[in-house]
């Protein structure tokens, strides 16, 4: 084996870095791509083992990524899977590093944020590619000694040579070019002082440890281009998770929604709920003044909520792009959940789309709803899912609305929706039923409607509202007569 040298580093006209490539960083992530993606880091950025990195002055999350670098040893373009490895030469330990701090700047390009002096560090040995099975590897990364990241190659998502062979599409892959090859789950933030290591092995061949010692800047950012700025959405990102961040975890909407209250409620009109609501002294639980892509089906499940608040713009630089609350909602509804977003009954623009939508449904969303617009309606309406909105509007969600957080209370269509309430959706409108209330609520919605019917019967048979609509005592009288018989005959059936 040899080491990596800074011959070898000169020599690396390219770096080319993928998003998610570990099934297990996919999971901590929610989301799990279909095709590879990827991004550029300059050849700048690379580093020996043991070389110190930088946390830029005025920056708080360093983050660490330990991962499998490949050295191309011939050039490739346009070559096939069956032989992209063989244009691999060396195989060694990297740590993509970068600073959370600067992704709103970037615009997915991850420049300032990943493109640091030393946010590259390889080595120390290389492995020959000739001498280990691509998917034979084994990843693993310490911070301050303890081991932090532990994985192999075995069940990638996009294999090392489906990368070569689909980056030789576009572009030629030279000698000395680098590919970082993605990180596992456990990837976290480094302070001044941490020390990061990573190793790469197969068998008895290894990498050797790379080292990296995390300093602290002293030269602040200059007024004339992006400062750092964070929020707990990148420290959630960046720790992997809002728990190891050390932020206060969302409440989870409690499950409230037994099958056979379902049942129940799926049994009953909007009307006969609303007017048992009303009884209760709830006046105000219906979201008004939408129209629905499937008004013929009747949905009933638990609340999960979105809230947008009006666009600003160098918020939504912060808050708008990537895996946003909006995409972060979407991708979290489960099975039989209902999203309501609030969108202030702003109609100038969409707050869903047809991808998303479309995401929703395979993850087994009962219904959308939102007192905004909708984009891309037809193919909306096209989803066996239904959706509520207030029209149709082709712009973009940035035009008006910033997606910023979730699983909050919020309002929406004049009503107050919590996550966990119980959302009846039908032609008749859309109720908000506190979950505490729903049993009593619904038997006593059965109970109305059979009253309803005993009433409906005797006006067919000739008889007067006079005294039976609403019913007298006489007629109640009768009314429990009729009751107790359909009890008795239902006994009977059964």
């Amino acid at each position: 084996m040899e080491q990596v040298t800074d011959h070898l580093l000169a020599a690396a006209r390219k770096v080319i870095a993928v998003h998610i490539n570990y099934p297990s960083r996919a999971a901590q992530r929610g989301r799990t791509p279909e095709q590879p993606s990827y991004f550029l880091k300059p050849s700048s950025s690379l580093s020996l083992s043991g070389s110190p990195v930088e946390r830029p002055a005025g920056c708080e999350l360093l983050g660490y990524e330990g991962e499998i670098a490949l050295v191309i040893g011939t050039p490739a373009r346009r070559v096939g899977i069956e032989d992209a490895w063989g244009h691999v030469e060396w195989v060694t330990a990297s740590n993509d590093l970068g600073v959370y701090d600067l992704r709103y700047a970037d615009k997915g390009s991850n420049l300032r944020s990943k493109g640091g002096d030393g946010f590259t560090p390889v080595g120390p040995e290389l492995i020959p590619a000739a001498d280990v099975d691509p998917s034979q590897l084994r990843i693993r990364t310490w911070h301050n000694g303890e081991l932090v990241q532990d994985d192999t190659t075995e069940d990638l998502l996009f294999p090392f040579a489906r990368l070569i062979a689909d980056l030789s599409q576009l572009l030629t892959l030279e000698a000395g070019d680098i590919i970082l090859t993605g990180t596992p789950a456990g990837a976290s933030v480094a302070q001044p002082g941490d020390v990061v290591e990573v190793e790469v092995s197969a068998g008895s061949l290894s990498s050797g440890r790379l080292t990296t010692k995390v300093t602290e800047g002293t030269t602040a950012f200059a007024d004339f281009g992006a400062r750092p700025m964070t929020d707990d959405t990148q420290r959630e990102e960046a720790y992997g998770s809002r728990e190891a961040a050390g932020l206060p975890s969302f409440s989870a909407p409690v499950t409230a929604l037994s099958p056979e209250l379902k049942k129940k409620l799926e049994s009953v009109a909007t009307a006969t709920l609303s007017s048992q609501l009303r009884k209760r002294g709830l006046n105000n639980v219906s979201i008004d003044g939408l129209q629905a892509t499937r008004p013929e089906r009747r949905v009933v499940g638990l609340a999960r909520t979105l809230r947008y608040v009006p666009n600003r713009e160098d918020l939504f630089t912060t808050h708008g792009g990537g895996f946003n609350a909006q995409k972060r909602a979407i991708d979290s509804v489960n099975e039989g959940e209902i999203l309501v977003m609030e969108a202030r009954g702003e109609k100038g623009t969409g707050t869903v789309g047809d991808i998303l939508a479309l995401r929703a449904q395979m993850r087994g969303a009962a219904a959308i709803i939102t007192d905004g617009g909708v984009r891309d309606y037809s193919a909306v309406a096209g989803l066996d899912m239904p959706t509520y909105f207030a029209n149709p509007h082709p712009a973009v969600l940035g035009r008006r609305h910033i997606p910023w957080d979730t699983d909050i209370t919020i309002a929406c269509g004049g009503a107050t929706v919590q996550p966990g309430d119980i959302i009846v959706a039908d032609s008749d409108g859309i109720l908000v039923i506190p979950p505490a209330i729903a049993g009593e609520l619904v038997d006593e919605c059965i109970e109305q409607e059979k009253e309803e019917t005993f009433i409906f019967e005797m006006v067919k048979q000739g008889n007067s509202v006079d005294g039976l609509y609403p019913m007298n005592a006489e007629w109640h009288g009768r009314y429990q007569e009729w009751s107790a018989l359909e009890r008795r005959e239902g006994v009977q059936d059964d």
